[in-house]
């Protein structure tokens, strides 16, 4: 082999290192954003408090390690005060009761969407809706439209698995839901509930178990 062949040779050898070097950096890159996206996402049990004004406490256990995308914005909401002062505004006895979006004079409280984590949206959930499971709502047609609603189970409806992100389960407290359902006085079959008469959030706050 000639020494130009060897040059050319060298100089292709280079090249090729230098591409691999580089596909290697940017993917050790993307490996890294990747990592940092799920490190912020909480894990395992976690531990809340509902203060329902004129009801009483009910006491939940948040399973992050199932939903750890719902489960972590729930936590942030609570840590920021968001729920403070919000309501119940659609009980529906024989099934659920529905707050964590409304403002006691009925104006809407904003927060940010997040992805759904159901079956029907590729996520995997074996959280049944049984009696005392909490879930967050969404609108029909958008499975990532869930943002800070949510809803605790008052009697079983299995027929929400799969279509809703359920992330927790009521520990202490189920006689609170109850007696919140049976005291209601929904105005039509959506289980809308009159503003003087919807149950208030006086706090949500995280606790130890």
């Amino acid at each position: 082999m000639n020494k130009k062949n060897i040059a050319v040779l060298a100089v292709i050898i280079i090249v090729l290192l230098g591409g691999f070097f580089f596909v290697a950096i940017k993917n050790k890159g993307k490996d890294n954003t990747t990592n940092k996206e799920e490190e912020k996402f909480l894990s395992g049990k976690h531990y809340v408090e509902i203060e329902v004004e004129k009801y009483g406490v009910i006491k939940l256990e948040l399973d992050a390690d199932t939903a750890p995308i719902t489960v972590t914005n729930f936590i942030n909401l609570v840590n920021d005060h968001f729920y403070d002062g919000l309501t119940f505004h659609r009980i529906m006895e024989g099934f659920m009761i529905q707050g964590g979006g409304y403002e006691v004079d009925g104006s809407r409280k904003q927060a940010d969407s997040i992805k759904g984590e159901f079956i029907a949206n590729g996520v995997k959930n074996n959280i049944s809706h049984k009696k005392g499971v909490i879930s967050m709502a969404r609108t029909p047609y958008d499975m990532d439209s869930a943002s800070s609603e949510f809803f605790i189970v008052q009697k079983d409806s299995v027929f929400l698995d799969g279509n809703y992100a359920a992330f927790g389960y009521v520990i202490d407290g189920l006689d609170v839901v109850d007696k919140i359902a049976k005291k209601s006085k929904p105005t039509d079959d959506n289980g809308s509930i009159n503003l003087d008469e919807r149950p208030v959030i006086k706090t949500i706050k995280v606790v130890e178990k």
